[in-house]
């Protein structure tokens, strides 16, 4: 497979890039100059503004995206040269900032995170979009339940089949950061099978979601207080994050 090559004169933008392809292990040459490009760059990450001094077909400008990640996902989707997928597996872990990951006919294509459940679904609709498929699964794993449920519930109208997994040996067992982990163990849950949803779940907290939220909002008033009952299983069902609801009660 041919190689990204990366060609900016924005330092700025230029750190960027090889900081998240070095992190990425996306293997990636750096360009001085846009003259005689080697034969093996399939695709090329530069800025906006020197879009079109760049003579090859495939080529993107890494700073309109939301994130540089972004960017480096569409790289590889130009290099892997695919306008329709035969089979494509999202894998959610769910958890207070979800991990997400896009495996498209047996090739990890994307792993990310976003910081609420509730932005999951802004995330598979743009992966729907970039990743179109002949058959489309998402993958859900068992864990968290209340805001596993707020997500499922939140994607049962994109008309994707969801199935929930068991994820219990999805975790990787090395010491890497919590958010890695997470985007890992959905890659992981992408490609294991489970039982379909058939409808939507139920949100219905227990006693000891309720206590866990108010612990949490304790710990980050150093202690000062707890949010009540009720303000809590609003956090659990979405209403309100947990920053919000401490603010909410403060006042």
């Amino acid at each position: 497979m041919k190689t990204i090559g990366v060609f900016t004169k924005d330092f700025s933008l230029y750190y960027d890039l090889i900081k998240v392809l070095k992190k990425r292990k996306i293997p990636f040459v750096s360009l001085i100059s846009l003259d005689n490009i080697p034969s093996g760059i399939g695709v090329i990450l530069t800025s906006n503004i020197e879009l079109h001094d760049v003579k090859l077909s495939k080529v993107i400008a890494a700073d309109t995206y939301d994130t540089i990640d972004h960017a480096a996902d569409l790289a590889i989707q130009m290099l892997v040269g695919k306008d329709l997928y035969s089979k494509v597996y999202i894998g959610i872990d769910p958890g207070e900032q979800p991990g997400i990951a896009v495996v498209g006919d047996d090739i990890l294509l994307q792993k990310m995170n976003v910081s609420t459940p509730e932005k999951v679904v802004t995330m598979i609709k743009r992966v729907l979009r970039e990743y179109p498929a002949t058959e489309t699964l998402i993958r859900i794993g068992h864990g968290s339940i209340i805001t596993r449920n707020r997500i499922i519930n939140s994607l049962i109208s994109l008309g994707v089949p969801i199935e929930i997994v068991d994820e219990t040996k999805t975790t990787p067992a090395q010491q890497i950061k919590r958010l890695e982990k997470d985007g890992e163990a959905a890659a992981a849950i992408a490609l294991l099978r489970g039982g379909k949803v058939q409808r939507r779940l139920p949100l219905e907290p227990t006693k000891g979601d309720i206590r866990n939220i108010q612990e949490r909002s304790r710990k980050l008033t150093n202690g000062k207080f707890s949010i009540s009952e009720k303000t809590a299983l609003r956090v659990l069902k979405g209403e309100l994050s947990l920053k919000e609801a401490i603010d909410f009660e403060k006042k």
